[in-house]
């Protein structure tokens, strides 16, 4: 199954790779314990989506510091 890398906050989609690389992704990001709950989300199908940050959101956020205190600012 694939892995897909998502912006949390506008849900667009960044990345794919076409395989599955769960374990891989555990590794690479370093997460404590239960964190990667918040970010890594697997999926009925098998297929895992890894919650992230685009460009666009990271520059509001830059921009509009009070954001961060919202889950979510896109509507």
């Amino acid at each position: 199954m694939s892995v897909r890398y998502r912006c949390r906050h506008c849900e667009v989609e960044i990345g794919s790779l076409p395989f599955d690389a769960d374990d891989t992704i555990r590794k690479l990001h370093i997460f404590e314990l239960g964190e990667a709950d918040d970010y890594v989300e697997k999926d009925q199908h098998g297929h895992t989506t890894v919650h992230c940050i685009c460009e666009q959101c990271e520059d509001s956020l830059k921009q509009y510091p009070d954001y961060h205190a919202l889950n979510k600012w896109i509507q």
